[in-house]
């Protein structure tokens, strides 16, 4: 097995040019900020990026917890890489995270700087500074119950003419970033279905609206009736479709379910 290193301070970009690199190199699999990644997928590991502080981040990132750091190895171990990327912001924590994890010696140590521009690090960094964002190398979907109620973004980047290829990644907001807490309560949900109710013509009124929260997600009940001459069956389908849509761009929670009852036909 082949391990390769990427080097460079924090908020540099490195996560962004993970996956590009990797296409360059044949890299097979990537560790970051706690998580070992095989062509696109999460394999075992948790995110970093989950923790509520930064100090907590950096544990996360460097294995210290035992069963995180087993559940890894032990993955990595079945998966037998041919080559993997280990990302740190120095080369002594990569050699830390390889060890943990126990992989080789690291091979070949890439520094940041050598594969992007001044201005690339300089975006890297005010989007980080400024905005708290944080880049993890893997499509939203994987990402959607893990980071229920935290704002997360899908990032398509086309890379090539012709037959180039799409990467996709995903921008996150950890709490330890947000500039201050923020909350959403139930009353701001019901608003946001009565609204979608409004805008969609099938349905006539929405009559009623609950919430409830269920672990990494959240449950809404709608009580509405429909217009006449509408298939119920297909406006009831188009309600829950808009209100998952809506309610997880606008609040970062993650929907379970949308349960509409059909109260009456106007």
């Amino acid at each position: 097995m082949k391990v390769y290193g990427l080097v460079g301070k924090s908020g540099t970009g490195k996560s962004f040019q993970a996956m590009s690199l990797c296409r360059e190199k044949n890299i097979e699999c990537i560790i970051d900020d706690g998580l070992f990644i095989r062509r696109s997928k999460i394999l075992a590991g948790k995110s970093a990026k989950r923790q509520s502080t930064k100090m907590g981040a950096v544990k996360t990132a460097i294995f210290t917890d035992e069963e995180h750091r087993r559940e890894v190895a032990d993955k990595i171990k079945s998966v037998n890489p041919k080559s993997i990327l280990v990302l740190g912001t120095s080369e002594r924590m990569i050699n830390m995270i390889a060890d943990a994890v126990g992989l080789p010696e690291v091979g070949e140590m890439i520094d940041i700087e050598d594969i992007t521009t001044q201005e690339d690090r300089e975006t890297a960094k005010k989007s980080r500074e400024e905005m708290g964002k944080h880049v993890i190398p893997v499509p939203a979907l994987q990402l959607k119950r893990e980071f229920a109620g935290y704002f997360i973004y899908p990032l398509k980047i086309f890379r090539g003419w012709g037959r180039g290829q799409e990467l996709e990644k995903t921008v996150v907001r950890p709490t330890y970033s947000y500039l201050g807490e923020y909350t959403f309560s139930d009353r701001a949900i019901s608003d946001i279905v009565f609204y979608v109710g409004k805008e969609l013509p099938e349905i006539s009124a929405v009559l009623k609206s609950g919430t409830e929260k269920r672990g990494q997600g959240i449950i809404i009940h709608v009580a509405v009736t429909v217009g006449r001459g509408e298939d119920i069956i297909r406006s009831a389908k188009k309600l829950q479709e808009t209100v998952i849509e809506r309610v997880e761009y606008m609040t970062a929670f993650n929907v379970d379910r949308v349960n509409v009852e059909v109260r009456g036909i106007k």
